[in-house]
């Protein structure tokens, strides 16, 4: 196992970290919006719906 083998493993962890922190971010910020807004734009339905298909 050289140096790049394990560069690349750190780099594939750290994006799977950054992912999660802005769906983290990104939940909480349209749960903040208006219950009216929320509703027009689908949320938590949609979401919800697009996570469970794996898109």
């Amino acid at each position: 196992m050289n140096g790049f083998t394990i560069l690349r493993g750190m780099r594939h962890y750290v994006g799977k970290i950054r992912t999660m922190r802005n769906e983290i971010r990104t939940q909480r910020f349209m749960n903040a919006l208006p219950a009216d807004i929320r509703k027009d734009i689908g949320w938590p339905d949609m979401y919800a719906e697009r996570r469970h298909h794996g898109n």
